[in-house]
């Protein structure tokens, strides 16, 4: 049974793998980027996340190594905190807290007790750039309290401070201004670009900026495109700057190899360029990477760079500059017309992606699955250019059939519109274009659905569109003399006074069709299309409509611009309630009969749980968000939870997701007993929940043939050693991490007892003769030993019960011998 805790609303994946600039591990075999909350590690080789780092409690905006031990992480956060990680075991070993927003994080080698952090204590917009002392303290949460001011007025964000020649100074941008600080000399050298508002200098900003590590070099990147090499900074009078250029658009990041001998660069042209010994004529590109390059990364062994691209894309690149791996997060789409789906397949969120694309997102593992092209036209990057958007799209028959509608309109009177029938082809096991239908309506489509009831004998889809009428749409046979095909048609159009049809639905066991036309929603049979009856409320435009399920599937709901839900009652055809709601999002559970309603307030957005049966909501929560929701979708769960409280009963079966306006995916979540294990029991559960992979298979089978050998044996051998790898004392020295156990002299006694044999003693019968002997030449005291061990056997007997017998060290038989020496005789004299 599951901890029944209060709800909370968390991040659950999805989070901008691009926020900030990825790090590598020193030995190029990880790789290191902020999500969210989190910090994750991922595999360079497999692309697969390794550890998930949780501990911060807001916004994480910088991660750097630790530069004084390769195999610890520095994190930073909203929160106020510099969190020190062990990122091969995924354990937390200190948390310093500053107590201020952090927006970025430094690190350099010297001084070693100190990193850089970007704070804001006095205005919103003015940053500054400090030192902060970290306190040597064995304890793990420890107050760092001492900073220092080392740069005023800076840019927030990371790509605009750089620290150069090995930490000897530290270079800053902003607007039009280039501020350099020497540690050593404590001086600050500042330099102006020009600011005027003709043609030649009108984009001089600064954009980003890079320093040499071993030479007094600096890299500019602009806004017009250029890249300015900056020496002889240490004078304001004699400093200088070549310039390169290339980019068309803004440079968005810059980065030097460790050796210093060549200068990456990218920016919107989805191009990494790598300018060879700062020179314009030695440049090599690797282009079409496929989306704006936002931050460039370089290991610390040099053989591996990596680009953090606007679409939520991580590529590693060979030194040779050939992509080897690309880490795919939830694409963040300009805004999502098509809503979250889930794909009844394979169970994976379904979405806008890139452009012209579905994206098929992993809930479980938090990875994109795969994409598949709807438009099937180049994308062309071009600001002010009208693209095809993809707007609409609904699965059908169990994942069989997917259909999509795309569009294009530069003016009123030239609307472009398609949709595009898909079928799921097992062989290629991906979807196949089947049919297209250029112009289905003469107007924008409002809605479209699919009958996916379970007796339905033919495939169904509904259309319905502003121009005023809804189309019901079928599969038919398409044979010919060359192939045996089917493909869709219309067969039916449908009309209610020349209203805007605005929403359609089908119910559970697709006998009826609801189609919402402005304010009234009327009810269609499905099988002759016939209407049924008609809703009229007057309460404004129906904005979500759907029908009841399982025990509720007698009524329809409808909720209103105006603010008002209504539960219609399908059998006495009379509204059953009605309730002031502004609700934004409406999701029925496919599970159950629960509905989740998101409405909108001005403080925020909050969520009710209800059946239509009745009006009282079975749950609610205030402030889900301060922001908008925009879409929410129920997905069903693997393994059904065990909530017995009426409240959170609603969770049992499926998981609620939403988007909100910024595009973060939130759920609802509750304490488990797994948040409350210690990071080394952790890594012990997931041994023992290890996937079954190919390898698993092979080992497993070995081991269940070496298990079976020591049963057998076992049982005729006197003696039985015990298994090392389930005693949990030894799991936990070989598994903890070296730098946090306690000292040996500690672990020796608790490793020594745990490789003990059970207090089982053999009878005087078991025990070998050659082995009496031995000791009786050993020993002249072996007769006493020998009447003391038989004394000591005889006490083991089963009447006994329960009475435990405390095995003698050698020491204390030896103290027990002296004292049966001395003689006693006086004591009687007493």
């Amino acid at each position: 049974m599951v901890e029944e805790e209060s709800l909370r609303v968390v991040r659950c994946g999805g989070s901008e793998l691009n926020f900030r600039r990825a790090v590598f591990s020193a030995d190029s075999k990880y790789i290191f980027c902020v999500s969210g909350d989190f910090v994750k590690v991922y595999s360079t080789a497999t692309e697969e996340c390794v550890h998930i780092l949780h501990g911060h409690r807001n916004l994480v905006t910088g991660i750097q190594l630790n530069p004084n031990n390769h195999l610890q992480l520095y994190s930073c956060s909203f929160d106020g905190t510099i969190k020190l990680w062990d990122y091969i075991d995924g354990i937390l070993i200190k948390t310093f807290t500053v107590g201020c927003k952090l927006h970025a994080l430094f690190t350099v080698s010297r001084p070693e007790d100190s990193v850089f952090v970007i704070i804001n204590k006095e205005k919103p917009d003015i940053f500054q750039l400090v030192s902060v002392k970290l306190p040597k303290s064995s304890s793990q949460e420890i107050e760092a309290k001492e900073l220092s001011i080392v740069l005023d007025y800076v840019n927030q964000s990371p790509k605009c401070i750089a620290f150069g020649n090995e930490g000897e100074y530290v270079a800053a941008v902003r607007d039009f201004y280039l501020s350099v600080y020497f540690f050593k000399k404590k001086t600050t050298s500042r330099f102006t670009l020009s600011s005027s508002r003709n043609k030649k200098h009108s984009k001089n900003n600064f954009t980003c900026v890079a320093c040499h590590p071993k030479e007094d070099c600096i890299a500019s990147g602009h806004m017009d495109g250029k890249i300015r090499l900056w020496r002889n900074f240490n004078d304001d009078k004699k400093y200088t700057y070549t310039c390169l250029h290339w980019h068309h658009d803004m440079v968005m990041d810059l980065a030097f190899s460790v050796t210093g001998t060549s200068l990456l660069s990218g920016g919107r042209e989805s191009v990494l360029v790598e300018w060879r010994d700062a020179a314009e004529k030695n440049k090599e590109f690797l282009p079409r990477l496929g989306a704006t390059i936002e931050h460039i990364s370089v290991s610390p062994a040099g053989d591996l760079f990596c680009t953090s691209h606007s679409d939520n894309k991580i590529i590693v690149i060979h030194r040779n500059l050939e992509a080897s791996a690309v880490i795919q997060g939830l694409v963040k789409d300009r805004s999502i017309f098509t809503g979250l789906m889930i794909d009844p397949r394979t169970k994976a969120l379904v979405l806008n992606g890139k452009p012209g694309h579905l994206q098929f997102y992993s809930l479980q593992s938090d990875k994109q699955l795969y994409n598949l092209d709807i438009i099937q036209q180049e994308y062309i990057n071009d600001y002010g250019l009208i693209q095809i958007e993809l707007t609409k799209a609904a699965f059908g028959c169990f994942g069989n059939w997917l259909a999509t509608v795309e569009q294009r309109q530069e003016k009123e009177t030239e609307l472009e519109l398609q949709m595009k029938l898909w079928l799921f082809s097992k062989k290629t096991q991906g979807f196949i274009l089947n049919t297209k239908i250029n112009m289905p309506h003469e107007d924008h489509i409002t809605a479209l659905c699919f009958c996916n009831a379970e007796k339905s004998e033919q495939p169904t889809l509904v259309t319905a569109s502003k121009d005023g009428h809804f189309k019901v749409w079928i599969l038919t046979d398409d044979s010919d003399i060359y192939k045996k095909a089917v493909g869709w048609t219309c067969d039916f159009v449908g009309s209610y006074h020349k209203y805007q049809a605005t929403n359609c639905c089908f119910s559970e066991d697709g006998s009826l069709l609801a189609v919402s036309f402005e304010e009234i929603v009327t009810i269609w049979d499905s099988e002759t299309w016939e209407l049924r009856c008609t809703f009229c409320q007057r309460a404004g435009k129906i904005r979500h409509l759907c029908f009841g399920r399982l025990t509720c599937s007698k009524y329809l709901l409808g909720a209103t611009e105006n603010g008002i839900l209504c539960c219609w009652n399908l059998l006495s055809c009379a509204l059953e309630w009605s309730a002031k709601l502004n609700v934004r999002v409406m999701e029925p559970d496919p599970n159950s009969e629960n509905i989740a309603a998101v409405s909108q307030s001005s403080v925020g957005s909050d969520l009710f749980i209800f059946k239509p049966s009745e009006p009282r909501p079975l749950y609610i929560q205030k402030n889900i968000s301060r922001e908008e929701v925009q879409w929410g979708v129920f997905v069903p769960r693997d393994v059904p939870e065990s909530f017995t409280s009426e409240a959170y009963q609603w969770l049992n079966r499926s998981q609620f997701y939403f988007l909100t306006k910024s595009q973060s995916l939130l759920t609802f979540s509750t304490k488990s007993p797994e948040e409350k294990l210690t990071p080394t029991s952790k890594q012990l559960l997931a041994e023992e929940n290890l996937p079954t992979t190919p390898f698993y298979f092979i080992l497993g089978k070995h081991r269940q043939q070496q298990d079976e050998k020591l049963n057998e044996t076992s049982e005729n051998e006197l003696v039985q050693l015990p298994l090392t790898e389930n005693i949990p004392a030894i799991n936990e020295l070989l598994h903890t991490p070296a730098h946090v156990l306690p000292p040996a002299s500690f672990l020796c006694s608790m490793f020594v007892n745990s490789l003990l044999l059970s207090t089982e003693t053999k009878s005087a019968e078991e025990i070998p003769e050659d082995i009496d002997m031995e000791e009786e030449k050993e020993s002249d005291d072996s007769d006493e030993e020998n009447d003391f061990s038989e004394k000591v056997q005889d006490t083991n007997d089963p009447d006994l019960g329960e009475d435990i017998i405390h095995q003698l060290s050698k020491a204390e038989e030896k103290e027990l011998r002296k004292f049966r020496k001395v003689d006693y005789s006086w004591i009687a004299a007493l």
